[in-house]
């Protein structure tokens, strides 16, 4: 266990106690439905966040970050508060719990881990499971203390080019070369100038996160130096916080992270945009 991941066998001793919360954060890019799994089987007591619904929804872009006041109200629905244990898992193995697991540290709470290897490794090892709508725990009061330095915008990812702040994006390298068209309509392909490429798959093996050898060799191989600023991005903001989440497994604490990502970038006019 590390502070930010812990194990299935660790979450498998502590599950029932009444400071833990345990989060199914799930959600995928294809047609798959989070919910219809999360109702079919879930780690017992689990809650379901949906990054969709928990979200900015005056926002044009996908599942930007919510208020506080509205975050807070949602969480606190789900019987969460920030003084709680929260585990954060996904149906893939680690890939939108970090985004929820960054989503929570954002609003103040500290006590915010990821399943290393989430629901499929807790399904393989035959652990329990429960089924059918969730039994709601009663509403507890989340108090939001929001990192507004944590979240970056269009104008700190500008800022970040020119500074020597290190722009780290996270999608593929057919993607960010700009070799494929991107998934979300009007949004062109390419990346920003000056940023660098750390696919969030080259970190991950078999759903968990690489040993922290792996993980540096990673950043390494993309030109990045974890001991200089850092700024992560990605397509929508969630694979941005895997690498997130493996920087501040290595100890070098949560890097900012562009919220809107290539979403907002790639389909303004305004923003500058390289391929190769």
């Amino acid at each position: 266990m590390t502070k930010a991941l812990v194990s299935t066998d660790w979450l498998a001793e502590k599950l029932g106690q009444p400071d833990l919360a345990v989060i199914d954060a799930s959600w995928y890019m294809t047609d798959r439905d989070p919910d219809a799994d999360f109702l079919a089987a879930r780690i017992p007591g689990a809650v379901r966040f949906n990054i969709d619904e928990i979200s900015d929804k005056a926002s044009t872009l996908p599942h930007t970050i919510a208020s506080p006041e509205a975050f807070a109200k949602a969480v606190g629905a789900l019987g969460i508060s920030e003084d709680m244990t929260i585990v954060v898992y996904d149906g893939t193995g680690i890939f939108s719990a970090p985004r929820v697991w960054w989503n929570f540290r954002v609003m103040g709470a500290k006590r915010v881990h990821v399943l290393d290897g989430g629901f499929p490794k807790w399904q393989a090892e035959k652990r329990p499971v429960e089924s059918g709508p969730a039994q709601p725990l009663p509403a507890r009061t989340f108090k939001a203390d929001f990192d507004a330095t944590a979240v970056a915008g269009t104008d700190d990812v500008r800022m970040a080019l020119t500074d020597g702040t290190q722009v780290v994006d996270a999608r593929s390298g057919t993607r960010f070369r700009g070799e494929e068209e991107e998934p979300r309509p009007g949004v062109e392909p390419g990346h920003m100038p000056g940023a660098r490429n750390v696919h969030y798959q080259t970190i991950l093996q078999d759903g968990q996160l690489k040993d922290k050898a792996a993980l540096t060799a990673a950043f390494s191989a993309g030109g990045v130096d974890l001991d200089k600023p850092m700024l992560t991005t990605c397509g929508s903001g969630v694979s941005a916080a895997i690498l997130a989440l493996a920087a501040d497994t290595l100890g070098h604490g949560i890097p900012r992270l562009y919220d809107g990502s290539w979403s907002e970038w790639g389909s303004r006019a305004d923003t500058p945009k390289a391929k190769g």
